[in-house]
């Protein structure tokens, strides 16, 4: 048996092993085995006796806990177990705060020992108080605009226009024995990035990953931050189509409106504030990605967040206050309304990514249209049937055949050359009527 998540062999004892039951211990508990080697067969610990004497008063008196350590007598030798259950509060050795994570052991540090202190006693980054600012120094004109979004979408009702900060703030939770919490300093404050570095968007527009053309910080608070980041997208960072009905005129974006708007709201309220480093989002010619350091819930993947459309905000008091200010339609449908509206506007899903703490929002254009496929050297009959696959979801060999009135070979040829040479399309089966193609990506990506 292989070393696993919760399970640790060693051949003889160190005192430095404490690390990895302190591991344990802040994580989800585990065991640890002495007299074991890397593949979990027994090869036996001297002293087993005495170290049964030893190591349930180290393990008190160094790290402060209670193990179980049992002695276990085998043929090919003694060896000890060390029991370690997950303790409600956090554990540190010597102090430092080790932490077991997949099959490895971590020290703590810097934004990872706060972001796991806060954990450890029920809080988190946005509600911790801070001392020596008051409701007077936060920003009147924010709160006359919090008022007026949240009346205006229903969340608050009529008679809110009168509360005072004060009022406001105890609604929201954002006030706790008399003192402001960061949520009501990085929501309302004119410049939170006082207390959290890195508390801003950082936007740019780029021709290639390596080429950058121009580019904006946007500061302040984080109400001001999302109205300006998404006037500068809609009118500086992508293009509109104008149009008219009547004499109303109408602006058709590149990409919705809303959908980057909630985007940008999900890596605001997701945002690791603690790690320093700003909301960044880039625009190109054909994508906009917009990433925000933060990792989803223990145990889950993207694959979970699309499924169970939950946000699970890392910052849940700062995600309370954009719900009542109306920015958010709903708890728990940012993921599918961001997919909904960009389907309706007829532009693919968006590609929703978690790497480590680089969490990524990618949209990207419909450049399936006759005029963009004809700049990439597909054939007329490519290009008719990329726009079949578009319309219809997939494509055949003999599907391919009847709307070019070609023979199989030319279009196994053509085939093969959206797939390998173009990579627009996938092959997906693996043997005749059992064999179609989808698209899998937009041209040249």
């Amino acid at each position: 048996m292989i070393e696993q998540q919760n399970i640790e062999y060693k051949s003889s004892w160190r005192d430095e092993y404490l690390k990895w039951i302190c591991g344990f211990a802040n994580a989800q508990g585990g065991a640890i085995f002495i007299g074991k080697d890397d593949d979990g067969n027994v090869v036996g610990v001297k002293n087993a006796k005495r170290l049964m004497e030893d190591l349930p008063n180290k393990i008190t008196n160094i790290l402060g806990i209670v193990a179980d350590v049992n002695l276990h007598e085998t043929p090919q030798g003694d060896y000890i177990e060390i029991l370690v259950e997950p303790q409600p509060n956090p554990v540190n050795y010597k102090g430092e705060y080790h932490y077991r994570s997949g099959s490895t052991k971590q020290e703590l540090k810097g934004a990872a020992l706060d972001k796991f202190l806060l954990q450890k006693y029920g809080r988190k980054w946005d509600s911790v108080t801070i001392p020596n600012v008051t409701v007077a120094d936060l920003k009147q004109e924010t709160f006359d605009f919090f008022k007026e979004k949240g009346i205006d979408s229903n969340r608050l009702d009529e008679k809110s226009r009168k509360d005072t900060p004060e009022q406001l703030l105890e609604n929201l939770n954002l006030l706790e024995d008399g003192l402001l919490k960061r949520a009501a300093l990085m929501l309302f404050y004119r410049n939170p990035e006082k207390f959290a570095t890195g508390a801003y968007v950082k936007i740019g527009f780029f021709r290639t990953d390596s080429d950058l053309l121009f580019q904006d910080d946007i500061h302040g608070n984080l109400f001001e931050q999302v109205e300006n980041t998404m006037q500068l997208l809609l009118t500086k960072y992508t293009k509109a189509l104008i149009s008219y009905r009547g004499l109303s005129r109408i602006e058709t974006h590149e990409y919705p409106a809303e959908a980057l708007r909630e985007a940008l709201l999900n890596a605001i309220t997701h945002k690791e504030y603690s790690g320093g480093t700003p909301v960044q989002i880039r625009v190109y010619a054909d994508k906009i990605m917009i990433w925000n350091e933060g990792q989803l819930p223990a145990n889950w993947t993207v694959k979970n967040l699309l499924q169970n459309h939950s946000s699970r905000p890392n910052n849940p008091d700062i995600a309370n206050a954009f719900f009542r200010s109306g920015y958010v339609e709903a708890w728990g449908r940012g993921i599918s309304k961001i997919e909904e509206q960009c389907v309706a506007a007829g532009l693919p899903a968006p590609i929703f990514t978690n790497e480590g703490s680089d969490f990524w929002v990618i949209f990207k254009k419909d450049i399936y249209n006759p005029d963009s496929l004809k700049k990439t050297g597909l054939n007329e009959r490519q290009i008719k049937a990329v726009l079949y696959v578009k319309e219809n979801g997939k494509i055949t060999n003999n599907e391919y055949q009847k709307i070019n009135s070609v023979s199989k070979r030319t279009a196994t040829n053509d085939l093969t050359e959206l797939t390998t040479k173009f990579s627009i399309i996938k092959k997906i089966g693996t043997s005749g009527a059992n064999i179609w193609y989808e698209i899998v990506g937009q041209v040249g990506q």
